[in-house]
């Protein structure tokens, strides 16, 4: 496979920025572990969802978004209302993906995309060009190339040697630049990141980073086209990086500030999964949930996880298979008991 090498320069502010995400993230897994709870995972998932389709021209408000989410019935624009339930199946499935994976990405844009487009889940198969007006900014690559450099970036992105938070932002302009598909690239390449960051650190499921972009939605577009314009994807990058600074740091004041609280017994399923040795975030939520309320079904689980009840099904499998849990009694009336 040949090589996807990005064009960029990592200046000093990029690299300062990188430090003190870094910092901010060792403050911020202090407190997660004393009081983030899946119910501030839910609300920031939320307004993440609400954000990346606002910038999409999506007319619904955030209190629209949750009566979605939490089931309720939504008047307003059919389109505007499908493309919010496809954005919460393709969520709640996203930290199961691998970001490495064609597939897997293929799949989520299916997700994204499911009654939108008529080729939701594929590459395009004709050109595009980004238009301002009557004037193009930017054409994209020809159609035929889109698999091959989709997998070089993909290769690139797995096994350059550089932060993992630097590494997705310029991922999301590269990805951007060849624009794979005919529609939801923008939406595509925000989530991919989200999931990039989420595998140098669980806290970024927390962060809704689309809603700093969205407050800067001009400067987004503007740091796209002009790393399109200088052949130098670190323009972007900087910009991206400004964000999830901003983010890490909104984060820490708001909890300095008391805004940010967990709830009661916050940090039982990190004392759970520590004692069983168990070190996957999702697993630790699940087990606090059980704690509190062994007779929860999967159901429940996954509506306080905010994720896919299949999901919560195949978590909970493993748990058993490795011993951690076990259920006595019938699925509808018994109830969980995690083995010590």
């Amino acid at each position: 496979m040949e090589n996807y090498e990005p064009i960029f320069n990592i200046t000093p502010e990029i690299l300062t920025t990188v430090y003190e995400i870094a910092a901010d993230l060792e403050r911020i897994d202090i407190i997660r572990e004393k009081t983030l709870t899946p119910q501030l995972r839910k609300e920031n998932r939320i307004k993440t969802i609400h954000s990346s389709l606002w910038i999409e021209a999506n007319s619904l408000t955030l209190e629209q978004v949750t009566d979605i989410v939490e089931g309720k019935q939504v008047i307003g624009p059919v389109k505007d209302i499908l493309e919010v339930k496809n954005a919460i199946t393709a969520y709640d499935e996203l930290l199961d993906c691998n970001p490495y994976n064609e597939k897997d990405l293929l799949r989520q844009h299916g997700l994204l995309m499911h009654g939108l487009v008529d080729n939701a889940g594929k590459y395009r198969n004709a050109g595009v060009g980004v238009f301002e007006g009557n004037v193009p900014i930017h054409v994209a690559p020809p159609h035929s190339q889109v698999p091959v450099l989709m997998r070089q970036l993909l290769h690139w992105v797995k096994t350059a040697k550089l932060p993992q938070v630097v590494k997705s932002c310029l991922f999301h302009y590269e990805f951007e630049y060849i624009h794979p598909f005919m529609d939801g690239n923008g939406r595509m390449g925000r989530m991919w990141q989200t999931l990039l960051l989420y595998q140098e650190n669980p806290v970024f499921a927390w962060l809704p980073i689309e809603t700093i972009v969205a407050h800067n939605q001009q400067e987004y577009y503007r740091a796209i086209r002009r790393s399109t314009h200088h052949n130098n994807s670190g323009i972007f990058a900087a910009f991206m990086l400004s964000a999830i600074k901003k983010a890490t740091a909104e984060f820490k004041e708001k909890y300095n500030r008391g805004e940010i609280k967990g709830i009661e017994e916050k940090n039982v399923g990190v004392n759970v999964g520590v004692n069983v040795g168990v070190k996957n975030d999702v697993l630790n939520e699940i087990l606090t949930i059980i704690q509190r309320n062994p007779k929860v079904t999967a159901k429940e689980i996954a509506d306080l996880l905010g994720k896919a009840t299949r999901t919560i099904e195949r978590n909970l499998k493993k748990l058993r298979e490795d011993g951690i849990i076990i259920r006595k009694g019938s699925d509808k009336s018994g109830q969980w008991i995690i083995k010590n």
